[in-house]
């Protein structure tokens, strides 16, 4: 398939390495930097998303999409994304993601006038909101960084109703982003997946997004 990414806010929080383990299947570990584990929350809009023999549709290529995710590797030491959830605004996406890509999407609520995103989850009484902040001057992430870290990940993993590790390769140039001071954000779409999270985040970036390839699941065994 093939997507576009655009205008994501990157959020992260340092968590204790044991809560992230504890949520997470057999074959996969928590993977750390510099002995530290992260808890990301992402909001940004999924656009021209087609499969290779398609055209975009715009009834149902564009969306808005938010991601509670960490950051795990497998029995190989193969680094990628775990995701929480993922909370769309798409009905058909949502089924779609589900059944065949193994992935916790949510129906959601949505809406943003590209400054202020707005998320509340099907279910949940609160709304969550950011507020997009300016960008300045772009750069790419050096590797070894903690921003390398964060954005370069280019694996996803899921989990089947069977219980079954399937793994996800994606591609696309590195993310051109700059770091925000003090985003105007909200901690609920963690508190909508159990998990208590204090404080400002560690890590606040912004991009105006990527092309992707996204290539079909396969098992890890």
């Amino acid at each position: 398939m093939f997507q576009t990414w655009g205008d994501l806010l990157f959020l992260h929080w340092e968590i204790d390495p044991a809560e992230i383990e504890k949520r997470i299947p057999a074959g996969l570990n928590v993977d750390l930097h510099d002995g530290k584990a992260y808890l990301g929350l992402v909001p940004f809009f999924m656009k021209k998303i087609r499969p290779r023999f398609l055209p975009a549709m715009p009834w149902l290529s564009n969306f808005l999409e938010l991601n509670v995710r960490t950051y795990v590797h497998d029995k190989n030491g193969r680094p990628g994304v775990w995701f929480f959830s993922l909370d769309c605004n798409q009905p058909i996406a949502v089924e779609i993601a589900r059944k065949f890509f193994h992935l916790p999407y949510q129906h959601a609520k949505m809406s943003s006038d590209g400054k202020n995103y707005h998320c509340q989850r099907k279910g949940e009484n609160e709304t969550a909101t950011f507020e997009y902040p300016k960008m300045g001057p772009l750069k790419t992430a050096e590797l070894g960084s903690l921003e390398f870290f964060l954005l370069e990940r280019y694996l996803l993993f899921s989990e089947s109703r069977k219980g079954e590790i399937y793994c996800g390769q994606v591609h696309h140039e590195a993310y051109p982003f700059c770091e925000v001071a003090d985003p105007q954000i909200s901690r609920a779409p963690f508190e909508w997946e159990g998990f208590e999270v204090e404080g400002s985040p560690v890590s606040s970036l912004v991009s105006p997004g990527v092309d992707v390839s996204i290539y079909p699941l396969k098992t890890t065994s």
